[in-house]
């Protein structure tokens, strides 16, 4: 009976080593091909024509930001299109609109258009600008996002190629400082920005864009198939698509724009769920596809790993379920499991998962994007990186199962804006005159401090029977990642119950067949 709560863990723990190892294989890739970036093969002869695209939906606080920092844009005038794209139903339309028409009196080539649906969300409103842009190349950006002012002319050349089909830059980061937790995130989008992108383009992998900070050709849109709406990672959805179809990406790290990164918890739990779900969505709508194409080897694997890289937050919350049964099998003395194997599997596993390859991923992404220093002060913000990878898993988990769920039964799903709060700081609020102690806002946080109490259990049995004793330190890595997500989700709560208003979130919509 032991094998059987044994065997699944180590079946699960083997699942997650699996993707541990990855981040090596990706490490690798980045060492060995950083030092080949792609240069432009030539200059246009005469410019191109670029539209700018600026989704934005109840964006009050950064909606002005964006719109003044797009007009400034370094490119010529009679060449440089700028499209508002406003789906919001708030006052934020209002602000956006009189940014526009400023912008516009002082002879920018600006429109604002303005849905009053949100059929399709982001994905559907980038589909209705395309129909009424006139530019060749379509370069988008988030409202959170500060263009900057050489972008267009650090990345039109590379469209020279013909065979470029979108250009993306890095994210960095307007608030990496702010708290522990924007640190944080600064760090996992570093990861992804530094090593994965850099490991995938520079070795011919596949790669995506990041849903902003990037410059497409219109043509390699009409030829993937165009936006679509289906999953909420409109982005991922569509490169793989075009590169289905034979178009290649760069990817330029030497070029970024900045934006700002959730400084809260619920923000960047919304974000992270958006993210997890969209991504399997498209795994589960276009990893097939991949799989029959005539493509090599290489491609596939990564293409397999890229995306089904978030199976890894339900085997999260199933290892950290199985835990305390394996101990408790573990310490029977009439297991022949037990033993000092079975307490040197038991710990080095835990060793392992935790620190060995998270570590080296983003230690390396620190040191090639800030310098040595940087890179090995990363080692100190591992418990509290790992801590907060463990502690949204569940959060994470239940994205993976709605993904599930909306692919099975062609369910529409809501897209949730991340909160925006701009240089004030402050999100802007309405008043509610409802609770905002519902049991759908309150179930999560209240299982992720649960789960937390269940891992805090196992580390007092562990110390008062002396077992294991070395899997301590990363027991507490679980426990206070379910407390810290979980009291920091009741905090944030709170507070918007104190003020009797919650932060302008989307009506829930259904998307068109």
């Amino acid at each position: 009976m032991d094998e059987l709560l044994i065997i699944p863990y180590i079946i699960v723990l083997a699942i997650v080593a699996m993707y541990g190892f990855h981040r090596y294989v990706l490490v690798y890739l980045y060492l060995k091909h950083k030092h080949d970036p792609y240069q432009p093969p030539g200059k246009f002869d005469h410019l191109p024509k670029i539209t700018v695209q600026l989704p934005m939906y109840n964006e009050d606080q950064v909606a002005d930001r964006v719109i003044r920092a797009s007009c400034q844009i370094d490119y010529p005038p009679d060449l440089l299109e700028i499209q508002v794209l406003d789906d919001s139903t708030d006052h934020s339309a209002d602000i956006a609109r009189r940014a526009c028409e400023e912008m516009a009196a002082r002879g920018h080539n600006i429109r604002f258009i303005h849905r009053d649906n949100r059929v399709g969300y982001k994905a559907g409103a980038l589909a209705d600008g395309i129909e009424q842009a006139t530019g060749e190349f379509l370069a988008i950006f988030d409202a959170d996002f500060v263009p900057p002012r050489d972008i267009l002319h650090n990345v039109i050349n590379y469209f020279s190629d013909p065979k470029i089909g979108m250009v993306q830059c890095r994210w960095d980061h307007l608030n990496r400082d702010a708290s522990l937790l924007t640190k944080s995130q600064a760090i996992f989008l570093d990861g992804h920005f530094v090593i994965e992108h850099t490991a995938r383009n520079r070795s011919g992998r596949f790669m995506h864009f990041n849903g902003t900070a990037g410059v497409w050709r219109r043509s390699c849109i009409a030829d993937a198939g165009g936006w679509h709406h289906d999953t909420l990672t409109e982005d991922l959805d569509l490169s793989y698509r075009a590169q289905l179809k034979g178009w290649e990406f760069v990817y330029l790290p030497q070029f970024c724009a900045p934006a700002e990164l959730p400084p809260e918890m619920i923000g960047f739990k919304q974000q992270a769920h958006r993210w997890t779900k969209g991504s399997f969505q498209t795994c589960l709508k276009l990893l097939p596809r991949v799989m029959r194409a005539h493509l090599p080897l290489s491609i596939k694997t990564e293409a397999f790993f890229h995306l089904t890289n978030t199976i890894v937050y339900p085997m999260m919350v199933i290892l950290t379920i199985l835990m305390f049964p394996c101990y408790l099998s573990l310490y029977n003395p009439f297991n022949h499991f037990t033993g000092e194997w079975s307490q040197f599997l038991f710990s080095s596993s835990l060793f392992v998962l935790a620190t060995c390859s998270a570590t080296t991923f983003f230690v390396v992404g620190q040191k090639e994007l800030m310098g040595s220093e940087a890179g090995w002060k990363t080692v100190f913000y591992m418990p509290i990186l790992m801590a907060l990878g463990v502690g949204v898993s569940l959060n994470n988990c239940k994205a993976v199962f709605e993904a599930i769920w909306s692919y099975i039964y062609r369910a529409p799903s809501e897209f949730v804006r991340t909160p925006k709060y701009g240089a004030s700081g402050q999100q802007s609020k309405i008043f509610s005159p409802t609770s905002i102690y519902t049991l759908k806002r309150l179930a999560l946080p209240i299982i992720e401090i649960a789960f937390g109490c269940y891992m805090a259990a196992w580390i007092i049995i562990s110390i008062y029977y002396q077992f294991c004793m070395a899997s301590v330190p990363f027991l507490g890595i679980f426990s206070g990642g379910y407390f810290y997500v979980g009291f920091s989700t009741l905090h944030a709560l709170y507070n918007m119950q104190k003020d009797r208003s919650v932060p302008v979130l989307p009506q829930a919509s259904a998307l068109s067949a």
